[in-house]
């Protein structure tokens, strides 16, 4: 098998291992809004990285994780619905991203970076891919009592001591450094889909968190396997090829239910 073959599949899989388990959390606290954001944010971080001429993979970090802090700042003022903040940060960020693009002298494959470009990772993206996998995994299975707590029942985690704002924030930071680590293999338009989809398709099947969090992360593993597969066969983009996949198990999931 060829060498960038296995260094996509081993990216993919080890994204998909974490973006399950926080997907459900998305889920459960009903942020895909906030996931689109923080992917049109990576963006932006691209074009500092390279204005700045520093580690793209870093800037992205950085970038996302002060838009996280900034949310959870801006939320304290109620003028605003979350939704609202959540709109004008997404494509305010997309826009100065691409404005701030079009004053570097690099050529890059734009295509690349907004619907992905997994066959090209290199070993030093997967080094990133794979500190960025483990150290979000750590932090959830460390935290995932209390991160459950306030998803399923915010305010009961309160009268219990838990410092809800806080958790909140540790759960939209690891977000941003899956974002951020991921961004090479799906792209920063279709990373969302990824950490949405299969925590939705094990949902079908779950009768406690973790086993949707276990069944996501499969659910997530098949997808990319089955992607890489067609894109490898069929020559078409690899990081949509995982995403219609992953839509795929979706629709399948929904219509055994049904019939069972």
């Amino acid at each position: 098998m060829a060498d960038f073959i296995v260094r996509a599949l081993v990216a993919g899989l080890m994204l998909a291992l974490v973006a399950g388990p926080l997907g459900c959390f998305i889920v459960w606290r009903r942020m895909a809004y906030f996931g689109d954001t923080l992917a049109h944010s990576a963006l932006l971080g691209l074009a500092l990285g390279l204005l700045l001429d520093i580690n793209m993979q870093l800037a992205v970090i950085v970038v996302c994780c002060t838009l996280a802090l900034g949310l959870v700042l801006m939320e304290k003022n109620k003028s605003l619905a979350t939704d609202t903040l959540l709109g004008i940060l997404a494509h305010s960020s997309l826009a100065l991203g691409l404005v701030m693009l079009s004053f570097t002298n690099v050529q890059i494959d734009l295509m690349a970076y907004l619907f992905g470009d997994l066959l090209t990772v290199s070993t030093a993206e997967l080094i990133w891919i794979a500190a960025g996998s483990c150290s979000a995994l750590t932090i959830l299975v460390l935290f995932w009592n209390r991160l459950l707590a306030i998803s399923l029942h915010q305010e009961l985690a309160q009268v219990e001591g838990l410092d809800v704002t806080r958790l909140r924030l540790l759960l939209m930071l690891i977000m941003a450094l899956v974002v951020a680590v991921s961004m090479k293999i799906v792209g920063v338009l279709l990373i969302t889909s990824l950490m949405i989809i299969p925590p939705a398709t094990a949902r079908r099947f779950a009768t406690s968190p973790e086993q949707m969090a276990l069944g996501a992360s499969i659910a997530g593993c098949v997808a990319v396997a089955g992607g890489i597969t067609a894109s490898w066969f069929l020559d078409t983009p690899t990081g949509p090829s995982i995403v219609v996949v992953s839509a795929l198990l979706f629709i399948f999931s929904n219509l055994v239910r049904r019939t069972a």
